[in-house]
């Protein structure tokens, strides 16, 4: 079947007019306009590109850089809406395609005469659903589209599972190219019927279907002449009124994470930040969390100067009538309707990178204008998103979701994903490469940590250091098996012991008797049992002594876990250097000849990783020093930074 790129309708939205006539009063109302962000998405070769480029041709759109060119425009002429050739509009889109491009999100920014917009043109490969995910994590609206004759697929699936996970609850479904399967009622009825039990089974109640074709213009900015069967909204009408996430996040309590404290001068003190939901007003009673104080708003500040009302989606600057604490990371509340606060949470986690979820693992956790550290325990399950069944999960791979329990190491203000996207989603940041990993959605907060207080005690650990006479320390020893590590720590325990330091030695073989048995050697029983042992050390560390660990340790990030757990300075990273080959030649447990015959499993150096500290402490050449040796220097080197 032959497709041209004439359409059947002339274009509904006209506005070189006003901009010729007055385009300081153009400018003033396209100012004032309200802001619908959506994405489209779908399977591959579902035509988003396309689509976009037709919305863009026949509306006349104005774009936002061409737009800026105008308020810039000194002389201020009748510039005209520049006309777009929907031929080179979809060649220059599918270019991008052919580029790669679209494996990312392309964002488009344009206006009609009642509303700006900003799309996000997702792609539609299954290996690039974390593109997705990031486009819809801002979108008050999404356009899934699917192919007239190819109906319902597996990526239709999956992105409108996303896009209600996300918490975008208009949908549009648009059935795109009716013109190759000559407008036919019958097909985009039962396309409807299939999306709908499908949706049903999601939790999503209420879409648009819309039959469209992208190419020829159908059903886009006017009702086509091809579907007579058709009364429902065009594409651009529905866009143009459907109502957006900021209006509805007006009406809600007020919600402001604290991006950072404004202090010019002795003078003035304010909290600036984006207003996430709700409205305030000088005077408006209010609540710092997590600390819980409260004051009134004595003023609001802004660029244009202080105002009387301030609401949601809006920067703006809070002074408070009281000198109460509150820094970056908190959030200025609603006095009688606050946010809870909690260390620990069910969440659905959307895996986003190719290294898969390591359970156990600290990762930055980030949500709103907090970071803290975070560690996931293992998935209750994942989800198969084609038949939505519960799978038994040990972590998560690339794109793959699940719901998990997670702990943060410190409490964190939070509200239910569904009823606050901005306190309720979060990213998740590997600690050793910045690299955003995941993204993910609250749920709750687990009973237990609203069970759990910390208790205040009149003895802590400066009193414990202080009766001992010596500064608390963890030397944590790190290398390969075989590198001597053991052998280094006690020397260095017995030196310390004579000097009458208080001390306490925790070897990685000696723990996995008793604290440890229940974990093997796979990489999250690792990580767990670097875990417990750094909770150890703290808590050794707290009673004021020195402690002492000899573990492989082999992961970077579990080291730098335990190292956050102590004060600056007091976690002392001794790297025991020795080469695998020389561990090797001693092999004096006999383990890497069982290693490298196969009847050891995931033993460090042979079939599992070391990652080498990069700036350790001290380092510790067991090939040009003896052992002895090594132990005057790591005791030596303590003692000059006690």
């Amino acid at each position: 079947m032959s497709r041209d790129v004439t359409t059947s309708q002339e274009p509904k939205y006209v506005v070189e007019d006003l901009i010729a006539e007055d385009i300081d009063a153009y400018l003033d109302v396209h100012q004032h306009k309200t802001m619908l962000r959506f994405i489209t998405c779908g399977s591959v070769d579902d035509g988003k590109s396309t689509l976009i480029g037709r919305l863009l041709y026949d509306s006349k759109m104005i774009f936002e850089d061409q737009l800026a060119a105008l308020e810039d425009d000194s002389k201020r002429v009748g510039t005209q809406g520049q006309e777009i050739d929907f031929a080179l509009l979809v060649d220059g889109l599918a270019a991008e395609r052919e580029q790669g491009i679209t494996i990312d999100v392309a964002y488009r920014f344009f206006a009609t005469e009642k509303r700006k917009f900003i799309v996000a043109d997702t792609p539609g490969h299954e290996q690039y659903t974390r593109n997705m995910v990031t486009g819809a994590s801002t979108a008050d609206l999404a356009v899934i589209l699917i192919d007239a004759r190819k109906g319902v697929l597996t990526q239709t699936k999956r992105h409108s599972y996303l896009a209600h996970l996300i918490g975008i609850r208009n949908i549009v479904l648009a059935v795109n190219k009716m013109d190759l399967v000559d407008y036919d009622q019958a097909t985009f009825e039962h396309i409807v019927a299939d999306y709908r039990a499908f949706a049903k089974e999601i939790g999503i109640v209420d879409f648009v279907p819309m039959p469209i074709s992208g190419f020829k213009g159908d059903n886009i900015t006017a009702h086509s002449r091809n579907t007579p069967w058709y009364d429902g909204p065009t594409l651009i009408d529905h866009l143009e009124t459907v109502e957006v996430n900021s209006a509805i996040d007006q009406s809600k309590p007020l919600r402001m994470p604290v991006q950072w404290v404004n202090r010019p001068n002795l003078d003035f003190r304010g909290f600036s930040g984006l207003i996430a939901t709700g409205t305030v007003a000088p005077g408006d009673k209010i609540r710092v969390l997590p600390s819980g104080k409260t004051s009134a708003v004595s003023r609001i500040s802004t660029m244009d100067g202080d105002q009387e009302l301030a609401v949601a989606g809006q920067s703006v600057t809070i002074c408070f009538e009281d000198e109460i604490d509150c820094s970056r990371g908190d959030v200025i509340a609603a006095a009688d309707a606050p946010p809870e606060v909690s260390d620990q949470f069910e969440s659905t986690i959307v895996w986003m990178n190719d290294e898969a979820l390591h359970v156990g693992r600290s990762y930055w956790l980030k949500l709103a204008s907090q970071m803290v550290s975070v560690t996931v325990l293992e998935p209750k399950y994942k989800i198969d998103v084609n038949t939505l069944d519960h799978l038994a999960a040990k972590t998560l791979e690339l794109n793959e979701i699940g719901v998990a329990e997670i702990s943060t190491d410190k409490q964190i203000v939070f509200e239910r994903y569904e009823d606050d996207r901005p306190l309720g989603g979060f990213i998740l940041i590997d600690k050793m490469t910045n690299a955003t990993v995941g993204a993910g959605m609250l749920h709750f907060s687990l009973r237990r940590a609203q069970n759990v207080h910390w208790q205040a005690l009149d003895i802590g650990r400066k009193h414990h250091a202080g009766l001992k006479n010596q500064k608390p320390a963890v030397l944590w020893f790190t290398g390969l098996s075989g590198s001597g590590k053991s052998t280094i720590a006690n020397l260095v325990e017995k030196k310390l012991h004579r000097m009458n330091r208080h001390t306490f030695l925790l070897d990685g073989d000696n723990v996995r008797h008793g604290l440890n048995k229940d974990l093997g050697f796979t990489e999250a029983d690792r990580i767990e049992n670097i875990r417990r042992v750094g909770e150890v050390a703290k808590l050794m560390a707290d009673a004021g002594l020195i402690v002492v660990t000899a573990f492989i340790s082999p992961f970077r990030a579990e080291r730098e876990m335990v190292r956050s757990m102590l004060p600056d300075g007091e976690f002392v990273e001794v790297f025991i250097d020795t080469p695998l080959e020389v561990a090797e030649e001693r092999d004096v447990k006999g383990l890497y000849k069982k290693a490298r015959s196969g009847e050891l499993k995931n033993f460090t150096g042979i079939d599992s990783p070391y990652e080498a500290p990069e700036t350790p402490e001290i380092r510790i050449d067991t090939t040009s020093m003896s052992a002895e040796e090594a132990a005057t220097i790591i005791v030596e080197t303590l003692l000059d930074g006690n």
